[in-house]
């Protein structure tokens, strides 16, 4: 049951529905289906989604690919609230005993962050949809949004630094982030990830990128590669190209170039 404060909302067309606060918060779209389309991996994998709010994004991983196991780690009561809610909707029972939800700060280190549930060396694939408002952006008064939204100095390096510690050797990073948030990617990653693939999106043909999505593995030395990038919406139209609206839908996956080269023992 929904409140009125509550709505649920049908991703993939209607293959998982999520639980989200009606009007505040953070709320999940097109950005949390790109980002969990760029786990492709059929294996029986355990995948972390860090800043998980109400858990579309790992909700999303986990409806389209049967053998993984997903935790959402999410600070805010709340919103790990809104998780728990998600996951146990009929609508989703065919996720039943592969998703649970961890209030933890994704941002703690060594011990507290082992006892947090944010253990070692456990996860084939780390996914981060991390605040993204820069801050000298217009500030929201709703303090749920401004939580889910507002960028700390140092943000990209804590939270890569988690997803380094609770990754086995080889595992993926997979997050989406502002175009102009690049610089810091890259540094964050330092000598933890390499192999790193950026792809720019484009909301059309001409138009400056608003936001990439990059893949890098733990421990590889490969080179960067900067990818074609994805135009969104077909010329003078809202609607989405073809491949974006599968992406969004759950019938595709983005894998990355050298993923034969990349794929870790399970």
């Amino acid at each position: 049951m929904t409140g009125v404060s509550d709505t649920i909302d049908a991703f993939h067309r209607g293959g998982f529905h999520v639980v989200q606060p009606r009007g505040r918060g953070h709320r999940s779209g097109m950005d949390a289906m790109l980002l969990a389309a760029l786990v492709c991996d059929d294996r029986a994998i355990k995948v972390a989604d860090l800043g998980a709010g109400a858990g579309a994004a790992g909700l999303a991983v986990a409806s389209r690919l049967p053998k993984a196991e997903v935790v959402l780690f999410e600070r805010s009561a709340e919103m790990a609230g809104y998780a728990r809610r998600s996951i146990a909707l009929p609508e989703n029972a065919h996720m039943t005993g592969r998703v649970s939800v961890v209030e933890a700060d994704v941002t703690l280190t060594a011990k507290a962050r082992n006892e947090a549930g944010l253990t070692d060396e456990i996860f084939h694939h780390v996914i981060m949809n991390p605040p993204f408002n820069d801050a000298g952006d217009r500030r929201t008064p709703d303090a749920l949004k401004a939580e889910a939204h507002a960028m700390t100095d140092g943000l990209f390096e804590s939270w890569i630094r988690t997803a380094g510690a609770i990754m086995v050797p080889g595992g993926q990073l997979s997050l989406i982030a502002r175009a102009e948030s690049i610089a810091e990617v890259i540094a964050a990653c330092g000598r933890r990830f390499g192999g790193i693939e950026i792809t720019a999106i484009h909301p059309r043909e001409g138009e400056n990128a608003v936001r990439i999505l990059v893949t890098a593995i733990k421990g590889s030395r490969a080179r960067l590669s900067l990818r074609a990038p994805f135009i969104m919406h077909e010329e003078s139209t809202h609607k989405f190209s073809p491949f974006v609206d599968d992406l969004n839908n759950g019938r595709a996956a983005y894998p990355r170039l050298s993923r034969s080269r990349n794929r870790t023992a399970a």
